[in-house]
Parts: C-alpha cells; sequence; structure tokens
C-alpha cells in the first residue's frame, strides 16, 4: 500500500487518526509515545471510544481525550430487521444528516457477515434506479463517520458472528468522496485495529475514471473493484445513469484494463436488469463484446422497486435467459439474492430522508436530448 499517513489527506476528527498520527498527539502533550497505540487499539480493535472506559489510560490524558473530542461521530436512530435477518440501521449525524447501513448474514452460515457501508448523504451520480442517486446529493460523509459504520456494526453482531466483508455500496458514490474513502480505506484494513483482509473490502463505483486510476496506483490494486455498468451502449447509459456523458463507456473500459490485478482476481461488473430497459438477448452479446479480454464476473441484479421510480426488474425466467445467455459466452455470472428488500435494504434502496426527485421511463425519454 502506498498510502500513509504522511500522503493521506488530514483529518479533523480523532477517530480517523492512524497510530503514526496519535503517537504525534500524545508526544505533543508531554505523554509517552506508546500511549498512541494504545489509544488506537482502543478504537479499532476493541471498539471502544468513550475515553472513560479506555482501562489502561491515566486519567489526565483521558480528560485531554475528551477535550479532544473522541467519541462516537455518529449513533444509531433506528433499526429494522428484515425476515432473511438482514439489519439496517438509520445512522445519524452531529448536523443531524442521515444515511443507512446494513449488516447481511452469509446465507448458510449465519456467522459471517457482510457490511454495506455508505460514503456520502445521498449522491450526485443521479442513476434513475437507486433511491439515493433520485434524491441528490446532501454532503460528504467524513472519514471518520465512514469507517464509524464498520466499528458500530461489529458492536451490534451476534455473539459469534463476525464482519468478514466490508463493501461500499450504500449511499453515494465513494469514488465522489476519495480522500475520505482512501483514509477510511487504511483503517479497516490496519493491521493494529480492524484488520480486514484487502480482498474482502469492495469499493463500487458508477465509472468515475480518474478516482479508479487513483484507486489503483494508492492500493496496488489490491481493494477489490466493482463498477455499476448496466448498460452497453454510450446512449442507453447515458439516459438511465448520467455519469456516462463526462466518461464514456470506452474510456471506463480503458479504465479497467489498466486497473493493476493479481492472477486470479477479477473485477466485479454490476448490472442492474431493467424490463424493456437492459434485458434483451443484444443487450447480453453487447456485455461480453464490451467487457472482452477484462478478467471479471458479473453480478445481475433484478431491479429492486422505490418509490421514486416506476422502472422494475423482468420477471424471474427472463433474468435466468440473460443469465444463461451470458454463461454460454463464457462469463463467470451471479444472480444476486435479494437481501432485505422488506425493509428497503436491497441493492439500490437505501436513501436518506429527504425529498426525492420523481423519475421513470417518462425521464428517460425527457433525458435523450
Amino acid at each position: 500500500m502506498k498510502l500513509s499517513a504522511d500522503t493521506l489527506a488530514p483529518t479533523a476528527h480523532p477517530v480517523a487518526r492512524l497510530p503514526a498520527e496519535w503517537e504525534e498527539c500524545v508526544v505533543a502533550w508531554g505523554e509517552p509515545r506508546y500511549r498512541g497505540k494504545q489509544i488506537f487499539d482502543w478504537i479499532h480493535r476493541q471498539g471502544i471510544l468513550d475515553p472513560d472506559e479506555m482501562s489502561n489510560v491515566p486519567k489526565r490524558l483521558r480528560e485531554r481525550l475528551k477535550e479532544e473530542g473522541l467519541g462516537w461521530p455518529i449513533h444509531i436512530v433506528s433499526t429494522h430487521e428484515s425476515a432473511d435477518r438482514t439489519k439496517k440501521f438509520l445512522v445519524g449525524m452531529p448536523d443531524g444528516e442521515m444515511v443507512e447501513t446494513v449488516l447481511i448474514p452469509q446465507l448458510g452460515d449465519e456467522r459471517v457477515v457482510t457490511q454495506c457501508i455508505s460514503s456520502q448523504v445521498g449522491c450526485a451520480m443521479g442513476c434513475v434506479f437507486c433511491a439515493s442517486g433520485v434524491a441528490g446529493l446532501k454532503r460528504q460523509m467524513t472519514d471518520a463517520e465512514i469507517v464509524a459504520q464498520v466499528l458500530l456494526g461489529r458492536r451490534e453482531l451476534g455473539p459469534d458472528q463476525r464482519i468478514r466483508n466490508v463493501v461500499f455500496m450504500g449511499m453515494g458514490e465513494p469514488l465522489h468522496n476519495y480522500d475520505a474513502v482512501a483514509r477510511a480505506l487504511v483503517l479497516l484494513t490496519h493491521p493494529d485495529g480492524l484488520d480486514l483482509s484487502k480482498r474482502r473490502v469492495t469499493v463500487s463505483t458508477s465509472g468515475l475514471v480518474k478516482q479508479i486510476d487513483r484507486l489503483g496506483r494508492d492500493f496496488d490494486g489490491q481493494v477489490q473493484l466493482a463498477i455499476s455498468l448496466h448498460a452497453v451502449r454510450d446512449e442507453e447509459r447515458s439516459k438511465i445513469m448520467p455519469v456516462n456523458r463526462k466518461h464514456g463507456l470506452g474510456e471506463l473500459t480503458e479504465a479497467l484494463r489498466r486497473y493493476p490485478l493479481s492472477k486470479r482476481q477479477r473485477i466485479t461488473i454490476e448490472y442492474t436488469l431493467i424490463e424493456g430497459v437492459n434485458d434483451s438477448v443484444r443487450d447480453a452479446n453487447g456485455l461480453v463484446e464490451l467487457l472482452r479480454g477484462i478478467p471479471i464476473k458479473v453480478n445481475l441484479i433484478p431491479m429492486n422497486p422505490i418509490s421514486a421510480s416506476d422502472l422494475r426488474a423482468p420477471d424471474t425466467s427472463h433474468v435466468t435467459r440473460f443469465q444463461e445467455q451470458l454463461t454460454r459466452r463464457g462469463l463467470s455470472v451471479f444472480i444476486r439474492k435479494t437481501r432485505g428488500d422488506d425493509v428497503a435494504a436491497a441493492c439500490g434502496q437505501l436513501a436518506f430522508h429527504g425529498s426525492p426527485r420523481r423519475t421513470g421511463r417518462g425521464a428517460l425519454a425527457a433525458d435523450s436530448d
């Protein structure tokens, strides 16, 4: 990894400090250097953010930590549990804004959990099939708010559960908030903290090309990359994903070819199937041709319903035929099982509680100018 405390953008919140930064702080306060690592351990390995609970830290230092503002930068506003045991948390922040994060137990082994986290309050990308996208961007999340979702999620696990995977697939476009997300990635994978494997942390993007290149350079390709593709021709993709008007498919696929991958590593292609929009045999064949030569796997996602759109998924048999067409052409294809849709926690359903813009088939037509 090429990023360090020296090359990362500075942080304002103590929760997002790295061990070396904590060491500099405590030394400046007249404390021994090792106290910095103790504090980092309490926060990121043990999940304790209240200085009064840091039992091996002297009282004078605990008081200084309180003065510095150490504490939880987020809190749970409400919890919703799905029939399939998926848990969605509405998370509040000091300014009153809210985002959502989701704990998803693995099917067949609920001890293993994937957490889906948010990186922005809303989203500026405007994808018409995504609740946070049609709502618009309210503000960026801080690095502390991003990483605290996982610290909080770990606190809410059952006694035998553990978070093995973290996916930046909640609210927001992660690479549109690159500096905060990069620091969060370093914190989540730090060996003295949560120590998540970089191969089990996935950043999903709608296709911000410069930031894809930067992610590859900064993390040597070790962070998993997922691309929200959803269409295989520029005209169609620009209608449902405005980002494509700036970074077309040719530019995006070249960035994927540049992304540094190990021999067995693959880029995940996320493809939301929308009835009558991107679900034809022509679309399936176009997907094969577009991505030829790029190491990929494809996740097909039947569109989950959102209140701001009348777009919908194809029927199950049509989804299966689309998968079979891709498989016959040699791609590795999975149909993502919908999880948590009964509590609006499924893919594309997370949204802050604002006033979303209405979109749908009419919006697609209006956008074609």
